[in-house]
């Protein structure tokens, strides 16, 4: 029996074995099974439906506000100042001739003056020189004397420099009122005080800086445009602004201000006609008309130089097209989509106009079409796919879509 025992041991531990091995392959190969079946589940994901629709293209550019017309104010004859305009500080408004600073104008009347008498008594002398020659022509003639009277006889020298002396003493006279005039500092327009340079009872001399001021009728924006920007906009040349008087297009200005976006409606007026040989870029200027609203002209928003501001310019009319986000476009111009079966396709786009944020497809997408916003790291057309849809068109990044 022991015999036996020793016998059949080794057989019976090797039938066990290969009954474990046979165990564990069929156990595997059933975990296998269940592992492809998960393959084949659908793949949950989120769409929005495309839309198609007509509009106008937009262009985003920025800039900073500048004023049209800018002083730098400096005196043109010497003395003390006076007087000066309340206004005359730094953020201080002011009307068009308004006197800002007054200069001294004691010595400068006094040389009116002075250039007045002197312009009376060479007037006067002129007067006694043109008597003097008509008299020696009457004598000449009553004298019997034929022929034409000498220059000398008839005084026709000193009657010359009588007359230069007028012109002289007139010409010191305009002088003299415009160094009188020169001691009002006026400007010719309503402005704003930028910088504020002297103070009552400084003395100046020409060439003394007094101030910066600047015209607040308009401001200026100068926006940057690349080529690419140029050929979503209808800008015309110089040639049809001034002669056929097409116009050039609106622009919506807007800007971060006391926790606030703020908005201000503006207009191009003209393009700089020169490229920049650095950034390859041509300049477009914008206008803002009363920018501080001070002058009755505008509602807006104060709009203070300096602001820096983003710009969305309108550009030309675009029929047909269906707007994205620009994340659900592929590098090979494909967007994934959901075919009627639930299935996921790839469609071949025409793209019109890519953003940062949007893409404008013109061709190869129809409305209706559930367009796929959901991350697919390894996209296969006829994936099953479960789905659900978005609500509205999101314009956000692809992190924020991806589906746990």
């Amino acid at each position: 029996m022991k015999k036996f025992f020793k016998l059949m041991l080794p057989l019976i531990l090797v039938i066990t074995s290969i009954l474990l091995v046979v165990g564990l392959i069929a156990f595997q190969g059933t975990q296998r099974a269940e592992r492809k079946d998960d393959t084949q589940k659908a793949v949950l994901v989120e769409t929005i439906k495309a839309e198609v629709t007509s509009l106008n293209f937009t262009v985003n550019s920025q800039g900073t506000v500048r004023p049209r017309t800018e002083t730098t104010l400096v005196s043109e004859v010497a003395g003390k100042i006076v007087s000066v305009n309340p206004g005359f500080v730094a953020g201080g408004f002011f009307h068009e001739g308004e006197v800002l600073l007054q200069i001294d104008p004691s010595d400068y009347e006094t040389g009116l003056k002075r250039a007045e008498a002197n312009l009376a008594s060479m007037k006067a002398r002129l007067a006694d020189e043109t008597a003097r020659s008509q008299q020696a022509l009457k004598d000449w003639q009553n004298m019997g004397k034929t022929g034409e009277p000498s220059d000398l006889v008839l005084r026709k020298p000193q009657l010359a420099d009588a007359k230069a002396n007028v012109s002289a003493a007139e010409a010191d006279v305009q002088k003299a009122r415009r160094d009188l005039e020169r001691t009002r500092i006026t400007v010719p327009y309503d402005g704003l005080v930028r910088q504020k340079g002297v103070d009552i009872g400084q003395y100046v001399a020409p060439g003394t800086r007094l101030g910066v001021t600047f015209a607040i009728d308009t401001a200026e924006v100068r926006l940057p445009l690349t080529h690419k920007d140029l050929n979503y906009l209808d800008l015309p040349s110089e040639t049809e602004a001034q002669s056929k008087g097409k116009p050039f297009p609106p622009v919506t200005l807007s800007a971060e201000y006391a926790g606030k976006t703020h908005k201000w409606q503006a207009r191009i007026i003209r393009t700089e006609g020169v490229v920049d040989e650095v950034s390859r870029v041509i300049y477009a200027v914008a206008q803002v008309v009363d920018p501080y609203g001070v002058l009755g002209q505008s509602h807006q928003t104060e709009l203070k130089i300096g602001t820096f501001v983003n710009a969305e310019i309108q550009g030309l009319p675009a029929e047909n097209v269906v707007v994205l986000p620009r994340y659900v476009l592929r590098p090979d111009n494909t967007i994934p989509v959901a075919n009627a079966n639930n299935e996921l396709e790839i469609l071949a786009v025409e793209v019109l106009r890519a953003e940062p944020k949007k893409v404008y497809l013109s061709h190869g997408i129809t409305g209706g079409t559930r367009v796929v916003t959901t991350t697919l790291d390894a996209p296969v057309p006829g994936t099953k796919l479960t789905i659900r849809e978005s609500q509205g068109n999101p314009q956000v990044g692809p992190d924020q879509e991806r589906v746990p």
